[in-house]
Protein backbone atom coordinates (compact mmCIF):
# COMPACT_ATOMS: atom_id res chain seq x y z
CA UNK A 1 0.00 0.00 0.00
CA UNK A 2 1.39 3.32 -0.72
CA UNK A 3 2.20 5.82 1.68
CA UNK A 4 -0.89 7.41 3.15
CA UNK A 5 -1.97 11.53 2.83
CA UNK A 6 -0.84 13.93 5.66
CA UNK A 7 -4.28 14.22 6.82
CA UNK A 8 -4.70 10.43 7.43
CA UNK A 9 -1.69 9.86 9.24
CA UNK A 10 -2.54 12.62 11.49
CA UNK A 11 -6.15 11.36 12.06
CA UNK A 12 -4.43 7.98 12.86
CA UNK A 13 -1.87 8.72 14.88
CA UNK A 14 -1.03 5.63 17.29
CA UNK A 15 -3.89 3.51 16.07
CA UNK A 16 -3.81 -0.31 15.40
CA UNK A 17 -0.38 -0.02 17.52
CA UNK A 18 -1.96 -1.99 20.65
CA UNK A 19 -2.07 -5.82 21.68
CA UNK A 20 -5.57 -5.62 23.31
CA UNK A 21 -6.53 -3.81 20.23
CA UNK A 22 -7.73 -0.59 21.46
CA UNK A 23 -8.10 2.16 18.88
CA UNK A 24 -6.83 4.94 21.09
CA UNK A 25 -3.38 3.75 21.76
CA UNK A 26 -3.72 3.82 25.98
CA UNK A 27 -0.92 5.49 28.57
CA UNK A 28 1.89 3.45 29.46
CA UNK A 29 3.25 4.23 32.71
CA UNK A 30 5.46 1.68 33.55
CA UNK A 31 9.53 2.48 33.85
CA UNK A 32 10.51 -0.93 33.01
CA UNK A 33 9.41 -3.89 30.84
CA UNK A 34 9.98 -7.43 31.81
CA UNK A 35 11.75 -10.17 29.29
CA UNK A 36 10.09 -13.43 29.02
CA UNK A 37 13.66 -14.86 28.63
CA UNK A 38 17.27 -14.73 29.17
CA UNK A 39 17.42 -15.89 25.19
CA UNK A 40 15.18 -12.65 24.94
CA UNK A 41 17.65 -10.51 26.89
CA UNK A 42 20.37 -11.66 25.14
CA UNK A 43 18.89 -10.87 22.06
CA UNK A 44 17.33 -7.67 22.79
CA UNK A 45 16.34 -5.00 19.74
CA UNK A 46 16.00 -1.72 21.57
CA UNK A 47 14.39 -0.57 18.09
CA UNK A 48 11.84 -2.57 18.24
CA UNK A 49 10.77 -3.79 22.10
CA UNK A 50 10.84 -2.25 25.12
CA UNK A 51 12.93 -2.72 28.24
CA UNK A 52 13.47 0.89 29.64
CA UNK A 53 11.36 3.84 29.49
CA UNK A 54 14.76 5.70 28.88
CA UNK A 55 15.22 4.12 25.76
CA UNK A 56 11.62 3.68 24.40
CA UNK A 57 8.02 3.85 25.47
CA UNK A 58 4.76 2.86 23.77
CA UNK A 59 3.68 5.95 23.49
CA UNK A 60 7.04 8.25 22.89
CA UNK A 61 7.52 5.48 20.08
CA UNK A 62 4.10 5.81 18.19
CA UNK A 63 4.65 9.75 18.11
CA UNK A 64 8.20 9.30 17.25
CA UNK A 65 7.37 7.57 14.27
CA UNK A 66 4.13 9.51 13.42
CA UNK A 67 6.17 12.62 13.49
CA UNK A 68 9.25 11.12 11.40
CA UNK A 69 6.47 10.31 8.63
CA UNK A 70 4.82 13.50 8.73
CA UNK A 71 7.87 15.01 8.31
CA UNK A 72 9.37 12.70 5.65
CA UNK A 73 12.63 11.84 7.40
CA UNK A 74 14.06 8.20 8.84
CA UNK A 75 13.83 8.90 12.30
CA UNK A 76 12.34 11.48 15.29
CA UNK A 77 13.40 11.57 18.48
CA UNK A 78 10.64 13.65 21.39
CA UNK A 79 12.38 15.44 23.79
CA UNK A 80 11.73 17.54 26.59
CA UNK A 81 11.24 20.99 25.34
CA UNK A 82 11.64 22.98 22.16
CA UNK A 83 15.51 23.76 23.26
CA UNK A 84 15.96 19.99 24.08
CA UNK A 85 15.54 19.76 20.22
CA UNK A 86 17.81 21.95 19.57
CA UNK A 87 20.51 20.88 21.57
CA UNK A 88 20.07 17.46 20.39
CA UNK A 89 20.61 18.67 17.09
CA UNK A 90 23.45 20.51 17.95
CA UNK A 91 25.04 18.11 20.36
CA UNK A 92 26.94 16.62 17.01
CA UNK A 93 29.06 20.01 16.86
CA UNK A 94 32.61 19.61 18.38
CA UNK A 95 35.21 22.41 19.45
CA UNK A 96 36.32 24.02 15.81
CA UNK A 97 33.25 23.64 14.14
CA UNK A 98 31.54 26.14 12.52
CA UNK A 99 27.56 26.90 13.03
CA UNK A 100 26.23 29.13 10.86
CA UNK A 101 22.24 31.29 11.40
CA UNK A 102 20.09 33.80 9.86
CA UNK A 103 20.16 36.81 12.55
CA UNK A 104 16.16 36.78 12.93
CA UNK A 105 15.49 33.74 14.94
CA UNK A 106 13.81 32.89 18.44
CA UNK A 107 16.04 34.59 20.85
CA UNK A 108 17.03 31.20 23.02
CA UNK A 109 18.77 30.58 19.64
CA UNK A 110 21.04 32.53 20.55
CA UNK A 111 21.51 32.17 24.24
CA UNK A 112 22.68 28.26 23.52
CA UNK A 113 24.62 29.07 20.21
CA UNK A 114 26.73 31.81 22.87
CA UNK A 115 26.87 29.28 24.98
CA UNK A 116 28.80 26.67 22.89
CA UNK A 117 30.69 29.23 21.38
CA UNK A 118 32.06 30.07 25.12
CA UNK A 119 32.15 26.95 26.52
CA UNK A 120 32.52 24.21 23.79
CA UNK A 121 34.70 26.42 21.25
CA UNK A 122 32.38 25.89 18.61
CA UNK A 123 32.50 28.88 15.88
CA UNK A 124 29.25 30.55 15.54
CA UNK A 125 28.89 33.38 12.65
CA UNK A 126 25.58 34.75 11.99
CA UNK A 127 24.05 36.30 8.43
CA UNK A 128 22.92 39.93 9.06
CA UNK A 129 20.43 39.63 6.82
CA UNK A 130 18.94 37.36 3.76
CA UNK A 131 20.85 37.00 1.00
CA UNK A 132 21.74 33.64 0.19
CA UNK A 133 24.74 34.38 -1.52
CA UNK A 134 26.01 35.45 1.48
CA UNK A 135 25.26 32.49 3.17
CA UNK A 136 26.85 30.79 0.95
CA UNK A 137 30.02 32.88 0.78
CA UNK A 138 30.33 32.06 5.02
CA UNK A 139 30.48 28.47 4.48
CA UNK A 140 33.74 26.32 4.34
CA UNK A 141 35.30 23.31 5.27
CA UNK A 142 35.14 23.59 8.95
CA UNK A 143 30.84 24.65 8.27
CA UNK A 144 29.11 21.57 10.52
CA UNK A 145 25.64 23.18 10.21
CA UNK A 146 23.78 25.90 8.35
CA UNK A 147 20.72 26.86 10.82
CA UNK A 148 17.28 28.58 9.81
CA UNK A 149 14.51 29.59 10.58
CA UNK A 150 11.50 30.19 8.23
CA UNK A 151 9.06 31.97 8.83
CA UNK A 152 11.17 33.82 11.49
CA UNK A 153 10.64 34.80 14.73
CA UNK A 154 9.42 37.34 15.72
CA UNK A 155 10.07 39.15 12.25
CA UNK A 156 8.28 36.66 9.84
CA UNK A 157 10.90 36.39 7.17
CA UNK A 158 10.82 33.67 4.76
CA UNK A 159 13.57 31.44 3.50
CA UNK A 160 13.93 29.73 0.14
CA UNK A 161 14.39 26.64 2.39
CA UNK A 162 15.14 24.88 -1.00
CA UNK A 163 17.52 27.00 -2.99
CA UNK A 164 19.45 27.91 0.69
CA UNK A 165 20.36 23.56 0.92
CA UNK A 166 21.17 23.45 -2.80
CA UNK A 167 23.57 26.46 -2.59
CA UNK A 168 24.79 24.87 0.54
CA UNK A 169 25.37 21.43 -0.34
CA UNK A 170 27.07 22.66 -3.38
CA UNK A 171 29.71 24.15 -1.65
CA UNK A 172 30.69 21.66 1.09
CA UNK A 173 28.71 18.62 0.94
CA UNK A 174 29.49 17.83 4.10
CA UNK A 175 27.71 21.02 5.61
CA UNK A 176 23.98 20.24 7.32
CA UNK A 177 20.79 21.76 7.01
CA UNK A 178 18.38 22.50 10.05
CA UNK A 179 15.35 24.24 9.79
CA UNK A 180 12.98 25.09 12.46
CA UNK A 181 9.90 24.36 11.00
CA UNK A 182 7.53 25.34 14.66
CA UNK A 183 5.59 27.93 12.66
CA UNK A 184 4.28 26.11 9.88
CA UNK A 185 4.00 22.88 10.98
CA UNK A 186 4.61 19.84 8.25
CA UNK A 187 1.13 21.24 7.42
CA UNK A 188 2.48 23.72 5.23
CA UNK A 189 6.21 23.21 5.12
CA UNK A 190 8.24 19.76 5.10
CA UNK A 191 11.62 20.97 4.89
CA UNK A 192 13.08 17.51 4.56
CA UNK A 193 11.75 17.24 0.89
CA UNK A 194 13.50 20.30 0.02
CA UNK A 195 17.12 19.42 0.96
CA UNK A 196 16.99 20.40 4.38
CA UNK A 197 18.82 17.31 6.70
CA UNK A 198 17.24 18.44 10.05
CA UNK A 199 13.63 19.76 11.05
CA UNK A 200 13.10 20.77 15.01
CA UNK A 201 10.02 21.87 16.31
CA UNK A 202 9.33 23.71 19.79
CA UNK A 203 6.03 20.79 20.31
CA UNK A 204 5.00 22.88 22.94
CA UNK A 205 3.06 25.34 20.31
CA UNK A 206 1.60 24.27 17.28
CA UNK A 207 2.09 20.15 17.36
CA UNK A 208 0.39 20.15 21.08
CA UNK A 209 -1.52 23.85 20.40
CA UNK A 210 -3.24 23.67 23.90
CA UNK A 211 -0.71 25.08 25.93
CA UNK A 212 -0.42 22.78 28.29
CA UNK A 213 2.90 20.43 27.94
CA UNK A 214 6.29 21.23 27.42
CA UNK A 215 7.63 19.77 24.44
CA UNK A 216 10.52 18.90 21.43
CA UNK A 217 10.69 17.32 18.53
CA UNK A 218 14.06 16.56 15.83
CA UNK A 219 13.54 14.86 12.84
CA UNK A 220 16.39 13.72 10.50
CA UNK A 221 16.86 12.14 7.24
CA UNK A 222 19.88 10.32 7.16
CA UNK A 223 20.05 6.81 8.65
CA UNK A 224 23.96 7.51 9.92
CA UNK A 225 23.06 10.73 11.50
CA UNK A 226 20.16 9.26 12.88
CA UNK A 227 22.01 6.82 14.65
CA UNK A 228 24.31 9.42 16.23
CA UNK A 229 21.20 11.24 17.44
CA UNK A 230 19.74 7.82 19.17
CA UNK A 231 23.29 7.15 20.85
CA UNK A 232 23.31 10.44 22.63
CA UNK A 233 20.01 11.11 23.04
CA UNK A 234 19.41 7.48 25.26
CA UNK A 235 22.87 8.38 27.12
CA UNK A 236 21.65 11.93 27.82
CA UNK A 237 18.09 10.82 28.85
CA UNK A 238 16.44 14.21 27.77
CA UNK A 239 13.13 12.19 26.75
CA UNK A 240 9.44 13.05 26.69
CA UNK A 241 7.67 10.97 29.58
CA UNK A 242 5.09 8.91 28.31
CA UNK A 243 2.21 10.86 29.48
CA UNK A 244 3.19 14.08 27.80
CA UNK A 245 4.31 12.08 24.65
CA UNK A 246 0.43 10.23 24.98
CA UNK A 247 -0.55 14.10 25.45
CA UNK A 248 0.93 15.32 22.12
CA UNK A 249 0.35 12.03 20.09
CA UNK A 250 -3.54 12.61 21.10
CA UNK A 251 -3.17 16.37 19.76
CA UNK A 252 -2.05 15.49 16.62
CA UNK A 253 -4.95 14.24 15.93
CA UNK A 254 -6.74 17.45 15.05
CA UNK A 255 -3.27 19.73 13.65
CA UNK A 256 -4.82 20.21 10.28
CA UNK A 257 -7.68 21.63 11.28
CA UNK A 258 -6.30 23.81 13.86
CA UNK A 259 -3.36 24.76 11.92
CA UNK A 260 -6.10 26.01 8.81
CA UNK A 261 -8.31 27.80 11.55
CA UNK A 262 -5.46 29.69 13.20
CA UNK A 263 -4.68 31.03 9.57
CA UNK A 264 -8.43 31.73 8.54
CA UNK A 265 -8.55 33.44 12.35
CA UNK A 266 -5.17 35.25 11.38
CA UNK A 267 -6.28 36.59 8.09
CA UNK A 268 -8.77 37.98 9.54
CA UNK A 269 -6.93 39.67 12.65
CA UNK A 270 -4.53 40.65 9.96
CA UNK A 271 -7.45 42.81 7.76
CA UNK A 272 -7.91 44.37 10.87
CA UNK A 273 -4.38 45.83 11.77
CA UNK A 274 -3.88 46.90 8.37
CA UNK A 275 -6.79 49.29 8.61
CA UNK A 276 -6.54 50.20 12.52
CA UNK A 277 -4.67 54.00 12.30
CA UNK A 278 -2.81 53.01 15.31
CA UNK A 279 -0.81 50.53 13.74
CA UNK A 280 1.98 51.47 11.55
CA UNK A 281 3.10 48.11 10.32
CA UNK A 282 1.93 44.79 10.20
CA UNK A 283 4.56 41.27 9.24
CA UNK A 284 2.23 38.63 8.25
CA UNK A 285 3.61 35.69 6.14
CA UNK A 286 0.12 34.70 4.57
CA UNK A 287 -0.34 31.68 6.50
CA UNK A 288 -0.13 30.36 9.73
CA UNK A 289 -1.55 31.81 13.16
CA UNK A 290 1.65 34.05 14.21
CA UNK A 291 1.12 37.92 13.27
CA UNK A 292 3.79 40.60 14.03
CA UNK A 293 2.81 44.42 14.69
CA UNK A 294 4.04 47.79 15.15
CA UNK A 295 2.47 50.79 16.86
CA UNK A 296 2.97 54.15 16.31
CA UNK A 297 2.60 55.58 19.83
CA UNK A 298 4.25 53.42 22.31
CA UNK A 299 1.88 54.22 25.18
CA UNK A 300 -0.57 51.99 22.64
CA UNK A 301 1.82 49.02 23.14
CA UNK A 302 1.00 49.45 27.08
CA UNK A 303 -2.81 50.23 26.57
CA UNK A 304 -3.17 46.51 25.14
CA UNK A 305 -0.81 44.72 27.15
CA UNK A 306 -2.86 45.79 29.89
CA UNK A 307 -6.70 45.66 29.06
CA UNK A 308 -7.04 42.71 26.58
CA UNK A 309 -9.39 40.35 27.97
CA UNK A 310 -10.23 37.79 25.38
CA UNK A 311 -6.82 37.72 24.39
CA UNK A 312 -4.10 36.94 27.23
CA UNK A 313 -0.76 38.80 28.11
CA UNK A 314 1.55 35.58 28.22
CA UNK A 315 4.48 34.28 25.83
CA UNK A 316 4.29 30.94 24.08
CA UNK A 317 2.27 30.49 21.24
CA UNK A 318 0.37 28.19 19.12
CA UNK A 319 -1.90 27.14 21.58
CA UNK A 320 -5.88 27.40 21.04
CA UNK A 321 -5.95 30.51 22.90
CA UNK A 322 -4.60 33.61 21.65
CA UNK A 323 -1.55 34.72 23.02
CA UNK A 324 0.50 38.66 22.78
CA UNK A 325 3.52 38.75 23.73
CA UNK A 326 6.29 41.55 23.79
CA UNK A 327 9.24 40.02 22.30
CA UNK A 328 12.04 42.81 23.45
CA UNK A 329 11.40 42.29 26.82
CA UNK A 330 10.10 39.00 26.73
CA UNK A 331 11.30 35.95 24.09
CA UNK A 332 13.96 38.28 22.32
CA UNK A 333 15.50 39.86 25.62
CA UNK A 334 18.83 37.83 25.74
CA UNK A 335 19.18 39.19 22.02
CA UNK A 336 21.99 41.35 21.91
CA UNK A 337 20.53 45.20 21.86
CA UNK A 338 22.00 46.39 18.79
CA UNK A 339 20.94 43.31 17.19
CA UNK A 340 17.74 44.08 18.17
CA UNK A 341 17.34 47.26 17.00
CA UNK A 342 19.00 46.38 13.68
CA UNK A 343 16.48 43.99 13.30
CA UNK A 344 13.39 46.20 13.97
CA UNK A 345 12.56 44.06 17.26
CA UNK A 346 11.48 47.58 19.08
CA UNK A 347 9.68 48.15 23.01
CA UNK A 348 6.37 48.98 19.92
CA UNK A 349 7.25 45.52 18.18
CA UNK A 350 4.26 43.26 19.28
CA UNK A 351 3.99 39.67 18.60
CA UNK A 352 0.15 38.03 18.52
CA UNK A 353 -0.44 34.40 18.13
CA UNK A 354 -4.37 34.06 16.95
CA UNK A 355 -6.16 31.20 18.86
CA UNK A 356 -9.38 29.37 17.77
CA UNK A 357 -11.95 32.25 19.39
CA UNK A 358 -14.24 33.94 17.18
CA UNK A 359 -12.07 36.48 15.01
CA UNK A 360 -14.88 39.20 15.86
CA UNK A 361 -14.25 38.57 19.57
CA UNK A 362 -10.83 38.84 18.71
CA UNK A 363 -10.71 42.13 17.15
CA UNK A 364 -13.19 43.58 19.01
CA UNK A 365 -10.98 42.68 22.12
CA UNK A 366 -7.75 44.16 20.50
CA UNK A 367 -10.21 47.69 20.01
CA UNK A 368 -11.50 47.58 23.45
CA UNK A 369 -8.22 47.89 24.58
CA UNK A 370 -6.70 50.67 22.48
CA UNK A 371 -10.03 52.69 23.75
CA UNK A 372 -12.23 52.60 20.90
Amino acid sequence: MSEKSLDTIIAQAGNHLDGKKAVALPLYFSSNYRHDSLAEAKNFDPHRGYTYSRLATPNRRALEETMARLEKGTAAFAVSSGMAAIQLALSILKTGDQLISLDDLYGGDFRYFRCLHDHAGVDFDQLDGQSIDDLVAKVSEKTKLVWLETPSNPMMKKVDIQAVATAVHEKNPQTLVAVDNTFYTPVYQQPLTLGADIVVHSATKYLSGHNDLLGGILVCKDPDLAAKYYEYHITTGDTLDSFDSWLLLRSLKTLTVRVERHTSNAQQVVKYLQGEPRVSKVLYPGKGGIISFYLKDEDDVEKILNNVKVITFAESLGGIESLITIPFYQTHADVELDQRQRLGITPRLLRLSVGLEDPTDLVNDLKQALGK
